[in-house]
Formats: structure tokens, C-alpha cells, sequence
């Protein structure tokens, strides 16, 4: 995981080479890395969707068994990180060793953090100029808040990059420019660096010695007489407890510094059996916990954090599988659906092409295929012994796109291709406007929008006609109001009646959706009307009373009513709730909200005034300014609303030497007279409300 451009792919690639998966380094720059199959990741050089495969890892005459997922780096691309995190047990978190710690790498360190994945830290390109290790060592410690211990020492840096101290051994690895399996000798430290090497491995000792008391003992005592074993051991100890960051360096491109990451990932990366019991709960009672041990003796549990469609296997679902053993053409339960689904084929995969396997096993990361309802973050399990595991959260999309067919012919196949888009990718959503007739495409950025559309002309040959971007407003109340509604209709015969009062207000801090209460005393609503009434007010909230955006949290008290023992029925009641929202919350201050973007801007020095200016006129606010070597980094808070083709501007008021980094941050409350426009925009492309009695 890393930011982008940090090296990621051109890692993999050699980790692939050297473990003997492929005969030949795959280059980004050529188009011909492995783990970027897709057309557009060639074409581009950047990767779009995270490719796994497996691989093994030879260490001191023990084989090694690594799945390893290749993730993107920009921000539109987020959820692939986030899915991998969420079912894998370790990362290499990779850093340029000129630019550090950038935006995307401190967003990816707090999603590893959320899921409590330990890390190891390779510092890459240390053969570039500017390139400085223990530069990035402080901006881990200072930005992340990590506890980086260095266990190696670069050997010169820039183009005189030779190699790398192993402060563990305290051995030198020198590297040739050869493309050999072993381009590298071991040898003794140079003089030079002896005194240098003796104080890093001495803070090294020192970091870790608090996981083992008689290493602090023999530290003090006598430092020589600590073994290799123990340093590992101990290091492993506290990289799978979170407490340190093992950090090394390399020049991936130039095939230096692998083979000991890899070595470094078999030494103190966890395996399953480190990170021990996985904790669900049962379906049937969400309070009550579930352990499954990672053997293949215990009830097998999975879960399934990717969907993909190949086009000739079909439908794939990556599963990760937690504990027991998964056979292909057996049965597997899906707690959410409460369905039993057939798995008729089991794969390996290796970045796009897919190895029949007959079992996956406690551990094993691979694909099925036979299933019809299946989700990501969906947890299968046996039907005899249920678990629900943790699953994982998406963020909301933030722009969207209106989208047509060219030609009638290709309606359906446009609908067809979209829901197939929808399904292998969360944080893509498709809506249709009810008010227009419009098909709208929502998603994490202009990016990833645009990758969308090529995809659908590629993948599924449908030509699309497409709209200018526009952006994912919602909607807030502010105010509290208190409000009466009756609905009455009588059309002969058996009519409608329901009578309800509500108190309207801003949800509590943290509550997403609607928090409903209900506090109606006496039976003045019989019970079985009240989820009505919560259902009413959900189904309302997705179209704000100011200009149609959905309102994302609000708080209903139900205090009163009264029913009609005849006339009443949940439908009523339901009704009776929509038509309250409509009339109340106008009263309770409505207000837009939009997404404002956390951007960082790295520019010389010259064009600071230029693009500040230009921050200024987006409404951006400026929150920190910084110097990195000779460049000056700003980091401003904008509405994404003033941010279309900025990449654009910042070239020309840069001369194309500025770069930026854009990703959501929060939404906040519209400006009055943007919020008026706003209004009468979507009044423009709003038809009337329909009176809800028709």
C-alpha cells in the first residue's frame, strides 16, 4: 500500500520474479506488469483494480506460502485498499525516499490502522535524486505517529546506491545491476560505516527490548553476545503487536533491496496462526460472539471482499477464508440473504488469469464462481454453524455524471453493464432521477468516473452520451420542530386515517440514517403501526424538501396520535409520515451541505502567490504551509463544486512543475447565495411535487 507512484506495482513485479512466479520483470512504463492486467492500467501506467495471486518464499530452507495483493494508489481507487486490508494480515507499506510520507500514504497507514494490520516499511527509489531514508524514517514518526525502527543502513544513496547494511546480522548486502536470482553478495560492513552501524543497531536493541527483558539484560551487559534468533523473534513480536515499524530501503526498479523485503515479510509479517482466533457473531443473537481458529479442523468461515466479472469464467467472488476447509461443488451459507449458494468452481488466481484448485483451506485467498447472490463484505460459513463476521465500510460517493445510451438499441445493455459495474465496485453507485428520467453514475472522483465510461465502451460495447460532472449535494435540518399530521381520505366504503405528532431534529453525533424514538404512551398508535411510521420517515429522507438531495442523518421522536379502529392501517401510517417530513422540515432551517476536498499542492516556491490567489477564488481555506527540500507544500480545505479540471489550471499557473493530491474530507453547509442557486437549479429540472393523495 503507498502512495502514488511510490512504487507499488514495480515491487510486486519483482516479487513475482524473484519468488519464480514469472520468468521475466514485468515493467510498469512498458505496459507489461502482471498486476496491471486491465487495458486502461497499461495505457495509463497507474493501477485501478487490486490484482492478487499467490506465490512462496524460500527462507533458511523453509517454503512459505504468501498471498499477495497489489493495490492502486489514488484516491478515487480507495475502496481496493480498503477491501484488501480488511482480509489480509500484513502490508508493506511503501514510501518514495524523495517524496516520504505523501497525502495517500497517511490516508492508507489510518485504513491499516482501522483494521489493526501490522506493517513493515520499504522505503523505494533509492537511487533517485534527493533520495534520503532517514528523511522518511522522521516523516513516519512525526506524520504517522508510527514507532519506525531502521534494521538496515543504505550503502551510499542517489546514483551511488550500492547496497544495504542488515543492522540484524550486521552484514553488508551489495547489489550488481545484473537480473540475476541472486544479484547480490554478502559481505563484510564497509570501515567507513562501522561507527554509524554500531549506534543504529544499538537504537535498534534498544527499541525492542522491552518485548524481552533478557535482551535488555544482555544489552546492557554485554551487546555482543545477542543472537540473530533473538532479534528477530523479538522484532516479530512487536510488529505483529503494533508497536514498531520495521523500515528498509531498496531500488525496486533496479532490482535491489527485494529479496531481503521479502525475507523481511517471512520474518515479521503474521501469519494466520499469529493472528489466531477470528471473532463474529452469531446471526441469531448479534450479541453473542463466535470465535474459528485458522485450521482446517474447525467449521469453515470466509469472507467475500471482492466481486468480479472475467468474460469467460463469469462472475467471480474472491473469498478470504478464515477457518475449515471450502471444497468446489460444495454448498456454503449466506447469513445475510439466509440462502444456501452453490460453489461450483474454486480458483487460485493470479492477477487476472484463474488456476482451478480443488479446497481452499484455513488462510488461503482465492476465487468461486456458481454463486447468485453474493455481496462484498458478505461472510459464508456452514448452514450448521452460522457466523456473521465484521464486514467493512465504504465511503459515499461524491460525483456524479449523467449518463444516456446513443442509441435506443443499447438501453439495456447499457443497464445490463452498469448493474455488472455496481456489483464489483461499492463505492460506484447508479441511481435513476425520478424527476428527469436521467440515468446518473456516481462516484469517488472525475478519475474514476472516467474509467467507468471506457470500461462500458471496451468491456461491454455501449457508446454513451454523457453529461457535464456534477456534484453529490445532501441535504441537513439544523432546527428542531414540533409537528401535528393527519391524513384522511374517504372514497366510500373503507377510507384512510392516521394521526401522528413529531418532534423533527438534527441526528445525534455519529448516527448515520434515521434515529427514530418512539415515546407514544397509552396505546394512542397500536404497535404494530409504528414501523410504519419509522418506514415513512427512511424512505422520505431520500429527497430533502430543498432541492431533492437526500438527507443523510435526522432524528424523529414520535410523541402522539391517535388511530381509527377501522380506517387505520400501516399504509396510512406510512403515508401519513412522508406527507409529515414534507410539511415539517421546511420549518426545522434545511440547509445544502457539500463535499469540500482536503488538497495538498506541491509547487517551487515561485508560483506560491499564484496558486494561493487561485485557492482563494475556489472558496478554498488555506490550513497548513510547509517546505520539502526545495519545494513548498500548501494544504487547503475546497468545495469540490470549484475543483473541476483544477489539475488543468495548476499546470499552466505552474508551467506543469505543481502537483496536487485531492480526497474527501467532510461535508459542509453551502454558502446562502451558492445554496439559492442550487435551489432553483434543481427546481428548474424538478417537476412539481405530486400531492401525495394521487
Amino acid at each position: 500500500m503507498a502512495h502514488i507512484d511510490a512504487g507499488k506495482t514495480t515491487t510486486s513485479e519483482r516479487i513475482l520474479y524473484y519468488t519464480g512466479k514469472t520468468h521475466k520483470i514485468g515493467e510498469v512504463h512498458e505496459g507489461s506488469a502482471t498486476m496491471d492486467w486491465m487495458v486502461q492500467e497499461q495505457e495509463r501506467g497507474i493501477t485501478i483494480t487490486s490484482a492478487a495471486t499467490t506465490t512462496f518464499w524460500n527462507y533458511r530452507g523453509n517454503t512459505y506460502h504468501l498471498n499477495l495483493i497489489d493495490t492502486p494508489g489514488h484516491v478515487d481507487f480507495t475502496v481496493e485498499v480498503e477491501r484488501s486490508l480488511r482480509v489480509l494480515d500484513g502490508t508493506v507499506a511503501t514510501f518514495c525516499a524523495v517524496g516520504g510520507v505523501e497525502p495517500q500514504s497517511e490516508t492508507v497507514w489510518r485504513q491499516s490502522e482501522k483494521y489493526h494490520v501490522p506493517k513493515v516499511a520499504y522505503v523505494n527509489k533509492m537511487d533517485r535524486v534527493g533520495a534520503d531514508f532517514f528523511s522518511v524514517v522522521k516523516e513516519v514518526k512525526e506524520k504517522l505517529g508510527a514507532n519506525p525502527v531502521p534494521i538496515v543502513l543504505p550503502i551510499g544513496s542517489e546514483d551511488k546506491f550500492a547496497g544495504i547494511v542488515d543492522l540484524i546480522t550486521r552484514k553488508a548486502i551489495m547489489f550488481n545491476d545484473s537480473k540475476e536470482q541472486v544479484n547480490y553478495t554478502i559481505e563484510e560492513v564497509p570501515a567507513e560505516m562501522a561507527a554509524e552501524v554500531d549506534e543504529w543497531r544499538g537504537k535498534m536493541i534498544e527499541a525492542i527490548a522491552e518485548y524481552n527483558d533478557t535482551l535488555l539484560e544482555k544489552f546492557f551487559e554485554n551487546p555482543d553476545s545477542i543472537t540473530e534468533d533473538e532479534i528477530i523473534e523479538t522484532l516479530r513480536k512487536a510488529t505483529i503487536g503494533m508497536s514498531i515499524v520495521p523500515m528498509m530501503c531498496g531500488a525496486s526498479f533496479k532490482n535491489k533491496g527485494v529479496q531481503y523485503l521479502l525475507d523481511s515479510i517471512v520474518r515479521f509479517l503474521p501469519s494466520p496462526l499469529d493472528k489466531g482466533a477470528v471473532v463474529g457473531h452469531n446471526p441469531e443473537n448479534l450479541e453473542e460472539e463466535i470465535s474459528r481458529k485458522p485450521v482446517s479442523t474447525d467449521p469453515f468461515c470466509g469472507l467475500a471482499f471482492k466481486i468480479a466479472t472475467d468474460p469467460f469464467v463469469g462472475r467471480l467472488a474472491f473469498v478470504r477464508a478464515y477457518s475449515g476447509r471450502l471444497d468446489a461443488g460444495s454448498y456454503v451459507y449466506n447469513p445475510r440473504s439466509e440462502k444456501k449458494e452453490r460453489i461450483s468452481r474454486l480458483y487460485q488466481m493470479h492477477s487476472n488469469k484463474q488456476n482451478p484448485i480443488d479446497f481452499l483451506e484455513a488462510g488461503d485467498i482465492g476465487a468461486c464462481v456458481g454463486f447468485k447472490d453474493l455481496r462484498t463484505g458478505d461472510t459464508v460459513c456452514e448452514e450448521k454453524n452460522p457466523i456473521v463476521l465484521e464486514s467493512m465500510t465504504f465511503p459515499d460517493p461524491v460525483i456524479g455524471l449523467a449518463v444516456e445510451p446513443k442509441t435506443q438499441k443499447d438501453l439495456d445493455k447499457l443497464s445490463i453493464a452498469l448493474s455488472k459495474l455496481a456489483e464489483e465496485d461499492p463505492t460506484f453507485t447508479v441511481k435513476s432521477d425520478e424527476e428527469t428520467g436521467q440515468t446518473v453514475i456516481s462516484g469517488m472522483g472525475e478519475l474514476h468516473l472516467e474509467i467507468i465510461v471506457d470500461r462500458l465502451k471496451r468491456e461491454f460495447g455501449v457508446e454513451i452520451n454523457q453529461g457535464a460532472p456534477q456534484v453529490n449535494y445532501k441535504e441537513a435540518i439544523r432546527g428542531t420542530v414540533e409537528h401535528r399530521e393527519v391524513f384522511k381520505k374517504q372514497t366510500g366504503g373503507r377510507g384512510k386515517f392516521a394521526d401522528i405528532i413529531v418532534e423533527i431534529s438534527p441526528a445525534d453525533e455519529n448516527v448515520v440514517g434515521l434515529q427514530f424514538v418512539d415515546v407514544v404512551k397509552g396505546g394512542n398508535i397500536p404497535r404494530e403501526f409504528i414501523p410504519a411510521v419509522e418506514k415513512g420517515f427512511k424512505s422520505a429522507m431520500a429527497n430533502g424538501v430543498l432541492a431533492g438531495y437526500e438527507i443523510p442523518a435526522m432524528k424523529v421522536t414520535l410523541k402522539d396520535g391517535s388511530f381509527h379502529s377501522v380506517d387505520s392501517d400501516a399504509l396510512s401510517f406510512e403515508i401519513c409520515a412522508r406527507a409529515a417530513f414534507r410539511h415539517a422540515c421546511p420549518k426545522a432551517n434545511p440547509v445544502i451541505m457539500e463535499p469540500v476536498m482536503s488538497l495538498e499542492v506541491v509547487t517551487p516556491e515561485e508560483y506560491m502567490g499564484d496558486i494561493i490567489g487561485d485557492l482563494n477564488k475556489r472558496r478554498g481555506q488555506i490550513q497548513n504551509m510547509d517546505s520539502k527540500g526545495n519545494a513548498r507544500v500548501v494544504k487547503a480545505a475546497v468545495p469540490l463544486s470549484e475543483q473541476f479540471g483544477y489539475v488543468t489550471v495548476l499546470r499552466t499557473l505552474s508551467s506543469g512543475r505543481a502537483t496536487s493530491t485531492m480526497e474527501f474530507s467532510h461535508y459542509s453547509e453551502v454558502p446562502a447565495a451558492l445554496s439559492k442557486e442550487i435551489i432553483e437549479k434543481s427546481q428548474g429540472r424538478r417537476k412539481k411535487d405530486t400531492d401525495l393523495d394521487e
